[in-house]
């Protein structure tokens, strides 16, 4: 298969562009006139007529113009060049203007060139005052009077005819020729640049204005040839000037943008008249260092600007796409497609019917807990409860004052205590000790160590119940690595704990995972919220079950809540398919190698990690950071995913997403910015959408398990992903609405669900409890 040549188009007329590979002319200019091009895509058009040539495979990858090639051929050969200015059959500069003050285009950071297409310049009446009767009768019979009034002061299209004006009003009024007009003089266009250029030669200036008036059948005398050279000077030197003073002002936006007292810059030469012209370069370059005294100025002639230009455009062009397409197939590994998001709601649904049975439980990647939890709030709650919440590198004591009644409302007082990494991956034993020196200090703290509270303890951790106030840890996960706690009982060991502290005891109603305490506090405001769902630094659901669907549990009266730790779904390799390499190394090298995978795409915890793993395998394909890994990029954990949240939130524009990327002590460009926003948002659209999938599975079951065609429920919801991303909630709000349309689902965010909900688990165990023993 033949590789397209990539093709620069260099298209030297006025154009609006929208990207670089495109240009609607705006203009004609020059003598142009061609019809049914003007308002169109000339690249479209060149495409067209590519088309029509079976035997040529190319493709347009640039539109520039020849002042932007000047630019880009003598910024190759230095590298402060950023001014082009073509001064040659047409005129016009360019320049490269802060994206900050680029109002037609979207971004503030970095720099793009612009055309400036300074020819128009008094197409509005502001150049009236200095224009002359020749420019007014040259502008006349031109083929676009009224426009391009600047340019036809100024450019090698033109200057001839001035010259050539000036000279017939001259001999008419008898001061040349002796009043004698040839034919030749009469006609337009007989003078060209040329012969100005040629008139003002040194030394042989004045042999070459005799012999060009010679050819317009006159006899000058030698009177005749030094005035006719001196209109020449005039009208040449006119147009330097012009053009100097265009250029000042320029140089002088490029000194103001910079903020600087003084500039160094380089300005790209190119065009016929700069170029071969005598006198012409030397007066331009003496004026505009007389109007910039503040700008140290280079002036550098182009080699071939138009076409060296536009190839190195279309260079960068051609070296920015296929960096474009390498970018794309890396992201394209996080995007699902609607058949991945329904193999996943399938998966996970069988996965809890596993889990649910006791003969496929032992081997279901998702557990299903029972929590024996076996109702929800009813309002009748009341009394003073003891919170522990303990679900990640903090640990919260809370007092919970529940009031019911037709005034019911909930009251709490915390503390908040540090959990140090020596702890979270000592002993067991030294675990507790310090989460009991906590409840000492808070109990302390508000007065009330004599007190013998009932409590609940929120464990955010996979544990197996036997009873309410019985949890055997199935696994740490969250970087908790205590020795001596899996397969013990948690209750068990708070309270030999507080039997070694020998200062107060308390009563140890309920252990409970913070999923299940974000649907209870949910469901103390809303009778129709039965599931719970955190989307934070770990990823879990809970719902009410039936019992009779529970074989692992005896009886088939009412319900119970399960706890299902759908963070090990995909374990068992029924989510491999979609799977990045990046999910892989983050997974190898955590603390849990292999396991709680669904998690590990999907929370907080690991968000951040992935993205991380991304970023350097794109800036060793040197697609970011200019190439270059650094420590911090090495450093595992640096990129938080409250960055993921800062980085994509809409209101946040790329200088801030910059300034974010090198708190993280990364050196960004304003690319750089566009693409890791990109990054972030493949990552966590992915995690949100996921969570969606599931979701919908469990949503499915309630309406199966109440059979009913059509389903009301109530989501309640905590995290800080959930929360806090600018997206995240939206996306999986989506995604269930899409996966699972008969279902009627309301998010409703959960306040303080593993304080509250502790408290409220605590207040319904002692009520069932009242009425069972009544």
């Amino acid at each position: 298969m033949l590789t397209k040549l990539p093709i620069g188009f260099t298209f030297s007329f006025p154009c609006k562009q929208a990207k670089l590979d495109e240009g609607v002319l705006l203009s004609w200019t020059k003598h142009f006139k061609a019809r049914g091009v003007q308002g169109t895509d000339v690249v479209s058009s060149l495409r067209n007529a590519l088309r029509k040539h079976k035997d040529v495979h190319a493709d347009v990858l640039a539109l520039v113009n020849d002042t932007v090639g000047t630019m880009m051929t003598c910024g190759y050969d230095d590298q402060r060049c950023e001014v082009g200015v073509i001064i040659g059959t047409g005129t016009n500069a360019c320049y490269m203007e802060e994206m900050s003050h680029i109002d037609l285009v979207e971004g503030d950071e970095g720099r793009m060139c612009i055309n400036t297409e300074w020819g128009a310049f008094g197409d509005d009446g502001s150049l009236e005052d200095i224009r002359t009767e020749f420019d007014r009768e040259i502008d006349l019979g031109s083929i676009n009077p009224g426009k391009q009034l600047f340019e036809k002061m100024i450019s090698g299209l033109y200057l001839g005819e001035i010259v050539r004006l000036i000279l017939l009003k001259m001999a008419k009024e008898g001061l040349l020729f002796n009043g004698e007009i040839s034919t030749a003089l009469r006609t337009k266009g007989k003078i060209e640049t040329k012969h100005v250029a040629a008139m003002e030669k040194y030394k042989d200036g004045l042999s070459n204005t005799k012999e060009i008036l010679m050819e317009l059948g006159l006899f000058p005398s030698e009177e005749d040839c030094v005035a006719v050279q001196h209109v020449s000077t005039i009208v040449s030197f006119r147009s330097a000037n012009l053009c100097a003073a265009a250029l000042a002002a320029i140089l002088t936006r490029l000194r103001e943008n910079k903020k600087l007292m003084r500039l160094r810059t380089t300005v790209g030469m190119d065009g016929t008249l700069y170029k071969a012209h005598p006198q012409y370069a030397k007066r331009l370059h003496k004026v505009v260092r007389r109007l910039v005294p503040n700008c140290d100025v280079r002036f550098l002639l182009s080699e071939s600007g138009s076409g060296k230009g536009a190839a190195m455009v279309t260079a960068v062009a051609y070296r920015l796409a296929s960096q474009r397409k390498h970018i794309d197939e890396i992201l394209a590994s996080f995007k699902l497609s609607k058949e991945n998001l329904r193999e996943v709601k399938t998966n996970m649904r069988a996965e809890l019917e596993y889990g649910l049975k006791k003969e496929t439980q032992p081997n279901a990647t998702v557990k299903m807990l029972p929590t024996y939890v076996c109702g929800t709030p009813d309002g009748t709650e009341k009394g003073k409860f003891l919170s522990l919440d303990l679900g990640g590198t903090n640990f919260r004591v809370l007092l919970v004052k529940i009031r019911s009644g037709r005034r019911k409302s909930v009251r709490m007082y915390n503390k908040i205590f540090a959990i140090p990494l020596e702890i979270m991956q000592g002993t067991g034993e030294e675990l507790f000790d310090h989460i009991v020196q906590c409840i000492a200090d808070f109990l302390e703290y508000m007065g009330i160590k004599g007190a013998r509270l009932p409590l609940g303890f929120t464990f955010s951790f996979p544990c197996r119940q036997a009873s309410i106030d019985k949890g055997t840890l199935v696994g740490w996960t969250k970087g908790f690595k205590a020795t001596d706690c899996e397969g013990e009982d948690v209750v068990d060991m708070l309270r030999e704990a507080i039997k070694r502290r020998n200062e107060f005891d308390l009563d140890i109603v309920a252990v409970v995972n913070d999923t299940v305490g974000t649907m209870m506090t949910c469901g103390y405001e809303d009778p129709n919220c039965e599931i719970g769902l955190i989307a934070g630094t770990g990823s879990n659901v809970c719902y009410m079950e039936d019992m009779k669907n529970i074989e692992i549990v005896e009886g088939n009266e009412g319900k119970m809540c399960i706890n299902t730790e759908w963070g090990g779904f995909g374990d068992n390799g029924c989510i491999n398919n979609i799977r990045t390499k990046y999910d892989k190394e983050v997974d190898e090298g955590s603390l849990n190698p292999g396991k709680q995978r669904y998690e590990k795409m999907t929370s907080g915890m690991y968000l951040g990690e992935i993205v991380r793993q991304i970023l350097i395998d794109l800036t060793k394909h040197g697609l970011l950071f200019r190439g270059q890994i650094s420590e911090t990029l090495r450093t595992r954990g640096i990129f938080e995913t409250k960055f993921l949240s800062q980085i994509e939130s809409d209101r946040l524009a790329l200088l801030q997403v910059r300034r974010i990327l090198q708190q993280l002590g990364l050196d960004s460009t304003c690319d750089d910015s566009i693409i890791v926003k990109e990054v972030c948002g493949a990552v966590s659209r992915r995690a949100a959408q996921l969570c969606g999938a599931g979701l919908a599975a469990v949503v499915e079951k309630k309406r199966e398990n109440r059979g009913v065609e059509h389903l009301k429920i109530t989501v309640g919801v905590d995290g800080t992903l959930y929360k806090l991303h600018p997206h995240f909630s939206r996306i999986l709000r989506e995604t269930v609405k899409e996966l699972a349309p008969q279902c009627d689902v309301t998010f409703m965010l959960s306040e303080d669900g593993s304080g509250k909900g502790a408290a409220l688990i605590t207040a319904v165990a002692k009520r069932l409890h009242s009425v069972g023993e009544n």
